[in-house]
């Protein structure tokens, strides 16, 4: 059996990277993938899901090293089982997590995306309905993880 998820969406905050027991590296990031389309009543409609992702090895010191909140990254691997955890307002909620395989950087080098559609946005882009800009994160305690 085999599985894969791309994601093509923007950070929600600068990737933290850490060293298992054994000496591997891994650095964790969740990325917004969001999507935009019209409702049959002309209404323009928005929905925002969250991944946890982690990167291992030489990969994730490279995420580590260049990327940053805000910036647009294509991510290709394997959806893991989900962190459930509860919210401040105590509701039971989950992250869908991934382990990258490949990780490529959309952004140009040090900027973050601006919300223009990068080939890959909204109902108006080359794909229409694909996934679109994140919204914009106010502080830590809206990411959901």
């Amino acid at each position: 059996m085999y599985q894969q998820i791309t994601l093509v969406g923007n950070l929600g905050r600068d990737p933290d990277m850490r060293y298992t027991a054994s000496g591997s590296a891994v650095t964790t990031f969740p990325v917004a993938a969001s999507r935009r389309w019209t409702g049959a009543d002309g209404q323009r409609n928005e929905k925002t899901v969250w991944f946890r992702v982690s990167a291992w090895e030489r990969q994730a010191e490279t995420c580590n090293q260049f990327l940053t909140k805000g910036q647009r990254v294509l991510v290709v691997g394997e959806l893991e089982e989900p962190y459930v955890y509860t919210d401040q307002e105590g509701n039971a909620r989950a992250s869908l997590q991934v382990r990258a395989r490949n990780v490529q950087f959309l952004s140009p080098r040090g900027e973050a995306q601006d919300g223009g559609g990068g080939g890959y946005g909204g109902p108006d882009g080359p794909r229409g309905g694909g996934p679109g800009p994140a919204q914009e994160v106010g502080s830590e305690e809206d990411i959901p993880f």
